[in-house]
């Protein structure tokens, strides 16, 4: 037995024993099964059992059953699943969800089963996902279960469902977006009548919760590359139907010289960034303001303030897949940001990078990768020249850094010390000098407590005259 497999049998030994006590065979399922046979998405495959990985069981016992045979023995046990069928349990560190075998059937209109139990194996089996999430694992005495083919599926790289990929789809349309995440992590190929499913039932991912596509979407993303994953999204239509700015770009962004397909560009950025979801999403994103701002004039093809549109489409998008506020915000700062870098072709003045590190705040890292990788260009020369300028503003950045507190600019003097400065009331004027302020600390850099105070007063006396109009 390989190494890998004997972990993962070892580790569910002591559950295994409670259930062959009561008289209940019990099976391990699904991921742990698959990727104790292959490894881990991006993991290697003679990898052992992930300390946080969860374990998923099947057994033939009913919920009451199960939660009888677990209560007492493991350290905890929830029920909120019990309707479902499901137990969970915490044993030792490691969490378990034990699950009743399934015959349910879905209603068209929606994807949460009609939950029946089932006495066969096979058919609990057959409800599953994909082929290579179908097969089993019989304890305590390991014997692999693959009624479908999933072992010889991940050996030949290929894609399947149990049951009639349009049948699998109809009942849960998710499995689709799943399909995607499983063919860029496990580098699988689609079976034909997988693809043309999918193309035909695009349009039922309409009754999934933009909650559940998000999370799809996050998984996808985070891959070592997602991009088999998100050439699938597009070509299948499926995009269109929860992301419909990335097929979008599947323009050409100079009609006459045809170079640089903008959607190819996308994918290949986000496969050339880090796995940070933040991160990956901004790379997803940073392009989608091209065509409403594509125009051509004598000098070609142009994408004018393309970040600017784009940082408002991605709010908008990303509001609808219901992401977190703070999610939405920092993706839509980077596309924002993410044409900066170019906007300083005659040098870095020290004043230019106060505002390029203010501006990306704690960003700043992730717009520099962003910027990085958004180089795609087959000339070797233009990469390197953006590579070398790179290096040099990371290296501006750094001896700027040693220098001045770059990840917090702000004035020198605080309200309360402006107010007592210049014998102001709270109200606009104070925040019409420390806006001053902020300016001279981002054009001149540090200037002391002392200095600061005397700027301030001269620029009072001479250049401000009190409640003037804006």
């Amino acid at each position: 037995m390989p190494d890998r497999l004997r972990a993962v049998v070892e580790e569910a030994g002591a559950l295994a024993e409670r259930f062959a006590q009561a008289g209940h065979r019990v099976y391990l399922v699904g991921g742990s099964v698959r990727d104790a046979l292959v490894g881990r998405p991006g993991g290697s495959p003679d990898s052992g059992l992930a300390p946080d990985a969860d374990l998923d069981f099947t057994t033939p016992a009913r919920p009451e059953e199960i939660e009888r045979i677990v209560r007492g023995w493991a350290d905890a046990v929830w029920t909120h699943g019990k309707e479902y069928g499901t137990i969970g349990c915490r044993y030792q560190g490691r969490q378990y969800e034990i699950t009743t075998f399934r015959a349910e059937a879905y209603r068209p209109e929606s994807r949460k089963p009609e939950v029946a139990y089932g006495h066969e194996l096979e058919v609990d089996l057959s409800r599953r996902d994909f082929t290579v999430n179908a097969m089993a694992l019989s304890l305590p005495d390991p014997e692999l279960i693959d009624p479908f083919g999933g072992l010889a599926d991940l050996a030949a790289q290929r894609l399947r469902t149990p049951l009639d990929p349009a049948t699998s789809f109809t009942d849960d349309p998710l499995r689709m977006l799943r399909a995607a995440r499983f063919l860029a992590g496990y580098r699988l190929e689609p079976a034909p009548e997988l693809l043309d499913a999918a193309r035909e039932l695009a349009e039922r991912l309409s009754i999934v919760s933009a909650e559940r596509v998000r999370d799809e979407l996050d998984k996808l993303i985070v891959l070592p590359d997602p991009s088999a994953g998100l050439w699938f999204l597009v070509e299948t239509g499926l995009a269109d139907q929860f992301l419909p700015e990335l097929p979008a770009l599947r323009l050409e962004q100079d009609p006459i010289q045809r170079h640089k397909d903008v959607l190819a560009h996308t994918i290949a950025v986000v496969a050339k960034t880090r796995p940070d979801k933040i991160l990956r999403l901004a790379a997803l994103l940073h392009d989608i303001g091209k065509p409403r701002t594509r125009a051509y004039g004598p000098d070609g093809v142009s994408f004018h303030h393309h970040d600017v549109v784009g940082a408002r489409m991605t709010r908008a998008r990303l509001e609808a897949l219901r992401y977190s506020s703070a999610d939405i915000e920092q993706v839509s700062r980077l596309v924002e940001l993410h044409l900066r870098f170019h906007t300083y072709r005659l040098g870095w003045t020290d004043s230019a990078l106060r505002r390029y590190a203010r501006d990306a705040g704690p960003l700043l890292e992730r717009l520099n990768l962003l910027t990085r990788a958004d180089c795609t260009t087959r000339n070797q020369n233009r990469a390197r020249t953006l590579e070398r300028r790179m290096d040099e503003l990371e290296a501006r950045l750094a001896e700027l850094r040693e220098r001045e507190e770059l990840e917090a600019i702000r004035p020198e003097l605080d309200g309360n010390e402006v107010m007592a400065e210049l014998g102001l009331a709270p109200g606009r004027d104070v925040g019409r000098a420390l806006a001053f302020l902020l300016e001279l600390r981002l054009e001149e850099g540090v200037l002391g407590p002392d200095e600061a105070r005397r700027r301030l007063h001269r620029w009072w006396e001479r250049a401000y005259t009190p409640d003037a109009p804006a």
